[in-house]
């Protein structure tokens, strides 16, 4: 079978265009071409008027490796990759050895968990949240109610903080063994739609993504797998032996209990602070590390559908559009977007009381009237919270505590219009054009009261810069809704080649939490690596 890639046709091409397409490509007549499959399709915009889709595609062609030879030189056909995934190990059948413990069940706990109870390891799950259904009735609680509850929320629960986000399944980490085709594989099987498989963006939305957590929940139980619920992790128990290294032996859960475990992966996410502090309290070596703050703009997605596709906006094959953008303010800083939300909403995320964070969730349909994204700017621990490993939780909480003050104190956002943002006075009143999405509502202020000098100043100068690019985006209308400061963990818990902390063997920190991902799909993939790190401890290849 061959690859063939950065195939791109119009818009409106039929079906048959597209086999034409492949047999024109490869210099074959219709007979040659066995068979084909879709990969990947994505869209080339920069031509509003003539958009283009691409394609990766497979073929299955006659005399395959003279037609190889005869491409020699065309970077963009080659023999299709080997994307089946392999276990790197299996428990013997009757495995009686020590069950892994999986802290935190967000996309890196739940395939590190599923990996290694198809594995057949049977790993016990600990999270400190409540199963997803009953997570979504507190999560709403704080959209609806402005009651927090601080284990079961946005942050914490079955499923992770992805579980309400757009559900983004693509990443730009280095990925030569295609993990990621085993994350949405598994995924596909739990209930996301087939179309994860193919699209160059894909994405699963809210609702889709509660069930099929669920699903995959009932593939680990089955397994031999055991969830633990309501339950978080108050201590390590880590044992120093007499040549100075150090051990796992167990836990101490919230709930009285004591835990034996000598293997144990760390995947607790960016927002569980009082772990973060825990593990440094008992040695395990952590560092700063940078990560970004700023605040979530929203414009309405019909501006940002016609800025990017023109006459073609609104088209069913191109959905609602997105934009990343990016600008090196003259302070030093950049001003980027993050996490943008096609036609969603700006959510509540804060998981520590008196405190507000901003994150974007959107539907499968994308097809509600904003768009929103983060727009923030880089922090350094050197230059910007110097004081040691966890220093950027300190510099956070700060933060989301000013934007809680400024939003009433009631858990309601602070939120200013972009004409008076540049201008540099308060948003009075009500809003203009774009009506804010988030919830339990956004009170118009001063984002000055919440965001340092520094951020405020270079995200004034890249308004009018990303203007250019995206028509529409610096409307003065536009609303701008603080804070957003959990675009990912302000800690690393180093580990070594082996994946295991470097100074405490059997933890294994990882995915987002730990400062090694940033994403759903990263995560998960990061997820399958820990397991199969630790499967290979417990039974070498």
């Amino acid at each position: 079978m061959l690859r063939l890639s950065d195939l791109a046709l119009p818009l409106d091409h039929s079906p048959e265009d597209l086999e034409a397409a492949i047999c024109a490509r490869l210099g074959i007549a219709r007979q040659a071409l066995e068979r084909f499959t879709v990969v990947r399709r994505g869209n080339d915009a920069r031509k509003k008027a003539a958009i283009k889709l691409v394609y990766v595609i497979d073929v299955v062609v006659q005399d395959e490796a003279r037609l190889l030879a005869l491409h020699a030189g065309d970077s963009h056909l080659r023999a299709t990759p080997d994307t089946s995934y392999r276990f790197p190990t299996r428990a013997p059948i009757g495995w009686s050895g020590p069950r892994p413990v999986v802290i935190g069940a967000g996309p890196c706990g739940l395939l590190a968990a599923l990996v290694l109870a198809q594995m057949g390891f049977r790993p016990i799950i600990v999270e400190r949240g409540k199963a997803v259904r009953e997570r979504t009735k507190d999560t709403w609680g704080l959209w609806r109610k402005s009651v927090l509850d601080p284990e079961s929320n946005v942050q914490f629960g079955e499923g992770g903080a992805g579980t309400f986000s757009d559900g983004k399944l693509y990443s730009r980490i280095k990925d030569p063994r295609h993990l990621g085709r085993k994350v949405l594989t598994e995924f596909v099987k739990a209930g996301a739609p087939e179309d994860i498989l193919t699209e160059a963006h894909p994405h699963i939305g809210t609702f889709r993504l509660v069930t099929m957590v669920m699903s995959i929940r009932e593939t680990i139980e089955q397994l031999g797998g055991e969830y633990r619920f309501g339950t978080r992790v108050d201590d390590f128990d880590i044992e120093t032996k007499a040549d100075g290294s150090r051990h796992m032996r167990g836990l101490h859960l919230s709930t009285g209990e004591y835990l034996a475990a000598s293997q144990v992966i760390v995947a607790v996410g960016h927002s569980a602070r009082d772990t973060f502090q825990v593990l440094h309290d008992r040695g395990v070596f952590a560092e700063a590390k940078p990560f970004a703050i700023g605040l979530r703009i929203e414009h309405p997605q019909s501006w940002i559908d016609k800025a990017r596709y023109g006459p073609n906006a609104g088209n069913k094959l191109l959905g609602a559009a997105a934009y990343a953008l990016s600008h090196k303010s003259s302070n030093g800083r950049t001003v980027y977007s993050f996490c943008m939300c096609p036609g969603g909403r700006v959510v509540a995320a804060t998981s520590e009381e008196g405190r507000v964070v901003t994150n974007g969730m959107s539907q499968y349909s994308r097809a509600e009237f904003n768009a929103n994204s983060g727009l923030v700017v880089d922090i350094h621990p050197e230059r910007d919270y110097p004081g040691g490993p966890l220093a950027g939780i300190a510099f956070q909480r700060h933060w989301e505590s000013l934007a809680f003050v400024a939003g009433g104190s009631n858990y309601q956002a602070p939120g200013q219009k972009l004409g008076d943002f540049v201008a540099g006075k308060p948003s009075r009143g009500g809003f203009g054009a774009v009506v804010p999405s988030y919830q339990p509502g956004v009170h118009p202020t001063d984002l000055r009261e919440c965001l340092p000098d520094y951020a405020i100043d270079a995200i004034r100068e890249a308004l009018p810069v990303f203007g250019r690019q995206v028509p529409g985006y610096d409307h003065p209308d536009v609303v701008m809704t603080g804070v957003e400061t959990r675009t990912s963990s302000p800690v690393r818990f180093r580990r070594g080649a082996d994946l295991q902390s470097v100074n405490t063997a059997g933890l294994y920190p990882a995915g987002e939490g730990a400062g090694y991902a940033g994403g759903i799909l990263s995560a998960a993939v990061d997820g399958i690596r820990v397991a199969e790190a630790l499967a290979l401890r417990l039974v070498p290849g």
